[in-house]
């Protein structure tokens, strides 16, 4: 995330979703759970991959930098994770 924003998916029935940030106060919306989808490391072979295994998602990559990783983790789960509805 670069800092600048952070998107919350709100359902009808007011629970938010999104990526973890600190631009907004998770606290300050009510009683909220932070929730692990995956997980970025290095590659054996070099590289980085983000694993998305804990939400029944692939494992990206491996990219040449751990950044490009993190994006295509944010990516991934914002369109296959965060963005539905019901």
């Amino acid at each position: 995330m670069s800092g600048e924003t952070q998107e919350l998916f709100v359902s009808p029935d007011g629970s938010a979703r999104g990526l973890y940030g600190e631009l907004i106060d998770a606290g300050a919306l009510g009683a909220c759970t932070v929730v692990r989808a995956s997980r970025v490391e290095p590659h054996p072979r070099g590289g980085w991959t983000a694993d998305l295994s804990p939400v029944g998602g692939p494992v990206l990559g491996p990219f040449p930098l751990r950044s490009e990783a993190l994006a295509a983790e944010a990516d991934w789960l914002v369109l296959h994770r965060l963005a539905r509805t019901g």
